[in-house]
């Protein structure tokens, strides 16, 4: 019933986008009684807090299974593609439960993965601040999917496989995530 509440949830988000859900609307979507999206969740928020903790965990098992950078960079482009709601949902802090556990260890284990991913690459090639080379390649990777999913790279990518598109923007910040 969780499940089946969270897809219905995701559905929405993916349509109409986090303002649109309505617990009682879901209920109604997932064939369950009024009462038990609230069971499940208490509320809309921490409906929302569940959708953002599954995908930060599904973000962090892409990028832990990148080869390198780049790949790192290719697979949170994916993962937006792939999970648009989770994504718009993910980086909308005012719409979550801040403290809350699973969110906040989730969160945690996808900056990890990139920050591994970030330190593979050898100072000469990223520069000798890993942090600040986590900051550049987080927002290479971040800012070009969120143009993505806006179609606001329509135009310049075009029928191009926006994977690749990102591969080449990738070299040409990290000479070494080849």
């Amino acid at each position: 019933m969780r499940r089946a509440i969270l897809a219905a949830a995701l559905d929405v988000i993916a349509a109409d986008g986090p303002s649109a859900l309505s617990l009682r609307d879901l209920a109604r979507r997932a064939g369950v009684s009024h009462a038990a999206p609230a069971h499940h969740f208490k509320d809309r928020t921490g409906l929302l807090t569940a959708i953002a903790a599954e995908g930060f965990g599904l973000l962090a098992e892409a990028i832990g299974q990148a080869a390198d950078l780049k790949d790192a960079g290719v697979r949170y482009v994916r993962f937006a593609r792939e999970h648009p709601a989770h994504f718009q949902v993910m980086f909308a802090p005012g719409l979550l439960r801040a403290g809350d556990l699973e969110l906040t260890t989730a969160r945690a284990l996808a900056g990890s993965a990139l920050r591994e991913a970030v330190t593979a690459v050898p100072p000469e090639n990223r520069g000798a601040d890993a942090r600040l080379a986590g900051v550049a390649a987080w927002s290479l990777a971040h800012g070009f999917a969120t143009l993505l999913l806006g179609h606001n790279l329509d135009g310049p990518v075009g029928d191009q496989d926006p994977e690749e598109v990102f591969r080449t923007l990738a070299s040409m910040l990290f000479r070494s995530a080849e």
